[in-house]
C-alpha cells in the first residue's frame, strides 16, 4: 500500500494548466484535481450526456442507461478502487466522469457514422473530441477557450487505453498546444477509471440487456463466471424468486471484478519496483488491471454480450437507422453550410474546417436533438420502436 501511495498522483505537484488563472480564494478551498472534476460536472458537455445514447438510442424505458448514468455509476467505482488504493480520487472521478463526454449522439453507431462522413478530413474518434471538446470547444471562461483543465486530467483523458502512437487530428492539435506525452503510460489514476469502466459497463448492461429482454437469465448462465456468481447468490437465499436476486448477482460480481484488480493492481506495483507517478508514467507497461483468470472471465461475458445485446437484431435495426440519421444531417450541412448556426459557421470557407465545425456541431448533439435536426433539413424519420 505505501508503494501505491507513493504512485498517487499529487495535486500539489500539478504540471498546472495551459492558461494561467489568477488565484481566487472566494471560490473555495479546492485543489487542482478537485477544480478539474468541479469544471467537469458544471460544463454543458456533461449535462448533455443525460440524452446521449449508452447501448439502447432514445429509450422508451425509464430505467435504461444512458451516458450520463453511466459516467455516474464509472466514477462510483473508480472513486473507490483509488481510496483503497491510496489513490487521489479526486483526479481519478474526473477521469470517469469525462471519459465519454465526446460520445456524438447515437453512441458507437453515430461515431461510425461520423468517422465515414469525415473520412477524407481526418476523420473522427470520440475520445480525441474528448479533448477537443475540454480544450477549446467549450467557452465558458471570458479569456480562454477550453475549461483550462489540468495537465494531469487532459493526459488521463487522452490516454486512459494507454499510450497513442498515432493521433488523429485532433488529439494531434490538443497536444500540440499543451503537450500531454503520448507516447507513455499514463497515471495510476487514468489506468484505473479505464478499469472502473469496464466493470461498469460489463455489469450494468447486463442488467439493462436482462430488462429489455434481448436474453434470458438461462442464457446468459452459459457464461461461465456469471453461472459461479449465480450459484453462490442462491446459496445464500434460497427460497428467495429470481427476480429479486438479479440485482445481487451484479453487486457480486461487481465486487469480485473490484477485488481482482485491487490485488492484482498491488501486484504489479509491486514488481515493477514503482514509487512515484512519474515512474508510473516511465514504467512502459500498465500497472492496473484484472488477474489473467479473471480477464479471461471478463472476455467470455463480452463476448455474450456483443453476440446477444450489443449486435442483437433490434438494437442493430435501431442502429442502422441512426446512422442514416446522422449521415443525412451532415450531408445536409455539407451541401448548405448555411443551415448551421451562425456561432457554427466557418467565415473563410475553407472545406476542410468547414467539415470539421459540421463534425463538431453534430458530435454535441443529444439523440433527441439530431433527431429534430434530421427533421427539420433532411425529412420525417422513425426509429423502430423500444430502443
Amino acid at each position: 500500500m505505501s508503494n501505491l501511495g507513493a504512485c498517487a498522483s499529487d495535486p500539489a505537484r500539478s504540471r498546472g494548466r495551459r492558461h494561467s488563472e489568477r488565484s481566487d480564494a472566494s471560490r473555495g478551498p479546492r485543489d487542482a484535481f478537485q477544480r478539474d472534476r468541479d469544471r467537469i460536472i458544471h460544463s454543458i458537455p456533461f449535462r448533455r450526456l443525460r440524452h446521449k445514447t449508452q447501448v439502447f438510442v432514445a429509450p422508451d424505458g425509464d430505467h435504461f442507461r444512458v451516458r450520463l448514468t453511466h459516467s455516474l455509476e464509472v466514477a462510483q467505482i473508480g472513486r473507490t478502487l483509488a481510496r483503497a488504493l491510496g489513490l487521489n480520487e479526486d483526479l481519478t472521478e474526473a477521469l470517469c466522469l469525462a471519459h465519454d463526454i465526446g460520445h456524438p449522439p447515437f453512441g458507437h453507431a453515430g461515431e461510425d457514422a461520423l468517422q465515414e462522413a469525415m473520412r477524407n478530413s481526418g476523420g473522427f474518434d470520440h475520445n480525441a473530441h474528448t479533448l477537443r471538446l475540454l480544450t477549446r470547444l467549450e467557452t465558458p471562461y471570458p479569456t480562454f477557450d477550453g475549461l483550462n483543465l489540468g495537465w494531469e486530467t487532459l493526459e488521463g483523458l487522452a490516454k486512459h487505453n494507454g499510450p497513442v502512437a498515432r493521433p488523429g487530428w485532433a488529439l494531434t492539435e490538443a497536444d500540440s498546444e499543451f503537450p500531454l506525452d503520448l507516447a507513455t503510460w499514463p497515471s495510476l489514476e487514468a489506468q484505473v477509471a479505464a478499469v472502473a469502466d469496464d466493470v461498469a459497463y460489463d455489469n450494468h448492461d447486463i442488467d439493462d440487456g436482462l430488462r429489455a429482454g434481448l436474453f434470458s437469465l438461462e442464457q446468459l448462465l452459459a457464461v461461465p463466471m456469471v453461472e459461479r456468481c449465480w450459484r453462490d447468490v442462491r446459496d445464500r437465499y434460497p427460497g428467495v424468486a429470481q427476480g429479486r436476486l438479479v440485482s445481487e448477482l451484479i453487486r457480486d460480481q461487481i465486487g469480485r471484478m473490484v477485488n481482482d484488480l485491487l490485488q492484482e493492481t498491488r501486484r504489479l506495483v509491486v514488481d515493477a519496483g514503482v514509487t512515484s507517478a512519474d515512474e508510473v508514467r516511465a514504467a512502459g507497461r500498465p500497472l492496473s488491471g484484472f488477474s489473467e483468470t479473471m480477464a479471461a472471465d471478463e472476455r467470455q461475458l463480452k463476448q455474450f454480450l456483443y453476440a446477444h445485446m450489443y449486435n442483437a437484431a433490434p438494437v442493430t435495426a435501431v442502429k442502422e437507422r441512426a446512422q442514416e440519421v446522422l449521415a443525412g444531417l451532415f450531408e445536409a450541412y455539407q451541401s448548405n453550410p448555411a443551415l448551421l448556426p451562425a456561432y457554427w459557421q466557418v467565415e473563410s470557407g475553407d472545406p476542410l474546417l468547414v467539415t470539421r465545425r459540421i463534425g463538431d456541431f453534430i458530435a454535441g448533439m443529444t439523440d433527441r436533438y439530431a433527431i429534430t435536426q434530421y427533421r427539420q433539413h433532411v425529412g420525417p424519420v422513425e426509429l423502430p420502436e423500444g430502443f
